[in-house]
């Protein structure tokens, strides 16, 4: 079933066009990555999906719904989250803090603590930290936070920029293995990220982005055996 549906999607920054005519269709329970280099558009997508920028034109459609033009605050509650590029954690707050932003939409008191140990149950090292400065965490862990304080909305589908960029290697294989558990529990993801290689190995379906434009989609095996996708994203000779 298709729980996230994008049709002819474009964005101007100011007399830029960003995005110029994308359509793309998200089925539940997988994950969706978005490939493309530095400025092709993947996180502009992913800010207008979730209402952080206008569109110019086209139609979002979520779980059947026209969310087109929903503000951005009201979408977490629809069961749409976003874990943003940079992870833009409140360094200040402590960890625990930080998780309960991500459900400030919630009123079950309950439910939302079951949640924040079903987050300490994921990411352990978050457990051991929970009254820490968000701040005072390594990068790999800071990651972990915002992944985690963006499930405690309890998205359907959560949206993923770039969360390796900045870890160390060790780390990168980590966060992908946390992605991919995250996704057996039953949460769609949209990802955006650079390192192709590791994306198409977890995700089912996968689409290329040149210049705001879609240059190739298709299952994450085609898109990996494509030798352009191989030359360009994947390092092949």
């Amino acid at each position: 079933m298709t729980i996230l549906a994008v049709e002819n999607l474009t964005v101007h920054y100011g007399v830029i066009q960003a995005l110029k005519g994308i359509s793309f269709d998200v089925q539940e329970g997988e994950i969706f990555t978005l490939l493309g280099s530095n400025g092709a558009g993947k996180t502009t997508t992913l800010r207008a999906l979730s209402g952080l920028l206008p569109k110019t034109t086209g139609k979002v459609t979520f779980d059947g719904k026209d969310i087109t033009t929903t503000p951005s605050y009201i979408l977490p509650s629809l069961g749409l989250g976003h874990v943003p590029e940079g992870r833009r954690i409140f360094a200040e707050l402590s960890v625990a803090d930080n998780l309960l932003l991500g459900a400030y939409h919630r009123k079950d008191k309950q439910a939302i603590k079951e949640d924040m140990q079903a987050v300490y149950d994921l990411f352990p090292r978050l457990a051991e930290r929970r009254k820490q400065y968000a701040g005072s965490l390594s990068g790999g862990e800071q990651q972990m936070l915002a992944m985690g304080r963006g499930l405690m909305s309890r998205p359907r589908v959560l949206l993923l920029d770039e969360p390796s960029m900045g870890l160390a290697p060790i780390l990168v294989q980590e966060i992908f293995e946390f992605i991919s558990e995250i996704n057996k529990r039953g949460t769609t993801i949209l990802l955006v990220e650079q390192n192709a290689h590791l994306a198409l190995k977890i995700s089912h379906k996968a689409c290329v982005l040149e210049t705001g434009r879609i240059a190739m989609s298709g299952t994450a095996s085609e898109v990996a055996a494509d030798q352009r996708i191989q030359q360009v994203y994947l390092g092949a000779d």
